[in-house]
């Protein structure tokens, strides 16, 4: 477990950051302003909102970011998954002063994060993301600092009401982190930096993978309503999760976007669900694939599966005019010549952990008075994946500006326990799954 560190020590870690900023490790951009103040002592008052493991895990690191800070409030759907993630953060912080949630902080249901948020200077917004465009702007529109997971939103209308937040959040000279960590991740900064470099040439093709086993699932217990079966069975319902093509595979799309400078301007493929069909499975498919083309005329093949007992594969590989790449979340990255040799290994630094990166990077911005925004490309790359997700379901060449400007909400804007969830199943307990060719997307 990291230990705290000592006031010298926290210097001199910041001193060696500056450092690598300045000689090419390309970090996010951060607005260096008033240095005499990176060090000041002002208690940060920090609020969870979404107590699952995720959340717990992002509260964590923003404890580990900096020494004064203190979690004040916390806000879930459900009292035992608050109570679990409290519980394992008082223990892991005991005597440290950073866990202080009293009894009447800890808020429950569908308007919790409101309670919670209004106590706090910054805020992790990690629940199911279709929830996310509310949060992340009730939270700007309070002057909020905010850590928000990916993806940002499920449906067109959501993606709109961030981007808008998006803009409020630069006015207001807010912090905005989202969690596609490997956009703080050195292998991936240091890749980038190749490409624009000139090093493998034009970006012209791609792949992008996240094939793997599957996640959990929750089967439904006696005595649940409709709405709390979806709500903690919630990765297999699209407008809680949007299909794991936006929950997961948006790394590795976003990827994409990142190395190429753009986003796709139209997209088509196929998928479906062929070992992942129980009755516990929802709506969701269990494979997809997808070409998304871009601007500059680069296509990139993406896909995605969750099938036990097949090729498990989470990267990407990009080839250009003069060479290829190979990335990968593991830690490195491999350039490669135009016969396939390899010229190049970037490596991660010992102990570089990007999830811990980018809470280290919010939190000196905020203590620097500096500006870090990934609402935008959080966004438009949640957009791309729901774009892949559009094509899959329908069979269709879907073109960018028609799927944005969607007015397909998958997402009631207010909702309590006495709420319909917006799809249900029929009399044998399975619900309707899109159907390529008759699926109706817009």
């Amino acid at each position: 477990m990291k230990t705290k560190k000592t006031s010298q020590e926290s210097r001199r870690d910041f001193v060696k950051g500056t450092a690598l900023l300045s000689t090419g490790l390309l970090l996010p951009t951060m607005e260096i302003g008033a240095m005499a103040n990176v060090f000041n002592e002002k208690k940060l008052k920090l609020a969870l909102v979404g107590c699952g493991g995720r959340g717990t895990g992002a509260a964590n690191q923003a404890l580990e970011a900096d020494d004064h800070i203190e979690l004040v409030a916390m806000a879930d759907a459900f009292e035992d998954r608050l109570n679990s993630s409290l519980g394992s953060l008082s223990e892991k912080y005991q005597g440290t002063g950073k866990v202080n949630v009293k009894e009447s902080n800890k808020f429950y249901g569908f308007d919790a994060y409101k309670k919670a948020i209004d106590l706090a200077d910054v805020v992790i917004l990690a629940t199911p993301p279709g929830f996310r465009p509310y949060h992340f702007a009730y939270a700007i529109e309070n002057g909020k600092h905010v850590f928000m997971e990916k993806p940002v939103a499920t449906d067109a209308p959501g993606i709109r009401k961030v981007l808008e937040t998006a803009k409020l959040a630069e006015e207001k000279k807010l912090n905005v982190v989202v969690g596609l960590q490997r956009r703080y991740q050195e292998n991936y900064l240091n890749t980038l930096a190749k490409i624009k470099a000139g090093d493998i040439g034009k970006i012209v093709s791609g792949q992008v993978y996240w094939n793997s086993a599957g996640v959990w699932v929750r089967p439904r217990e006696a005595g649940q309503s409709e709405l709390e079966y979806q709500m903690r069975n919630w990765y297999y319902f699209n407008w809680l999760c949007g299909d794991h093509i936006l929950e997961q595979h948006i790394h590795n799309i976003d990827v994409a976007n990142w190395f190429i400078g753009e986003y796709p301007i139209s997209a088509q493929g196929m998928g479906g669900r062929l070992v992942r069909n129980g009755i516990d499975h929802g709506e969701i498919f269990d494979h997809h694939f997808v070409e998304f083309t871009y601007p500059s005329g680069a296509v990139v093949a993406s896909q995605c599966r969750h099938q036990p007992n097949t090729m498990n594969r989470v990267g990407e590989v990009f080839q250009g005019t003069k060479g290829s790449v190979n990335t990968s979340d593991a830690g490195t990255a491999k350039l490669y010549d135009l016969s396939g040799n390899e010229i190049q290994t970037i490596s991660n630094s010992e102990g570089h952990n990007p999830y811990q990166e980018e809470h280290n990077q919010l939190f000196a911005s905020i203590r620097n008075k500096g500006v870090i925004n990934n609402a935008e490309y959080g966004a438009k790359s949640s957009m791309s994946a729901i774009l892949g997700r559009m094509a899959t379901y329908s069979g269709k060449v879907i073109n960018w500006d028609d799927a944005i400007n969607s007015e397909l909400r998958l997402v009631p804007e207010e909702m309590t326990w006495n709420s319909e969830p917006p799809t249900k199943p029929n009399s044998e307990g399975r619900y309707s799954i899109p159907i390529p060719g008759k699926t109706v997307v817009f």
